[in-house]
């Protein structure tokens, strides 16, 4: 599945950079890009505190 739709969510930046109106729409294209790796790495950050901060472990 994730096959099929990982083609689609692939955009070119630099063609869209290339294509850009004006300053402001490539600063939104920038964060755009990043935004979804910043918000995975926050899920990650949060899932891997609250592992090591489990109280159901017997040390």
């Amino acid at each position: 599945m994730i096959t099929y739709i990982l083609p689609l969510l692939q955009i070119d930046v630099t063609e869209k950079l290339k294509n850009a109106p004006d300053g402001n729409y490539e600063i939104g294209v920038i964060i755009g890009s990043l935004l979804p790796f910043a918000l995975f790495a926050a899920i990650a950050w949060y899932a891997f505190y609250k592992m090591k901060n489990r109280n159901d472990l017997d040390d």
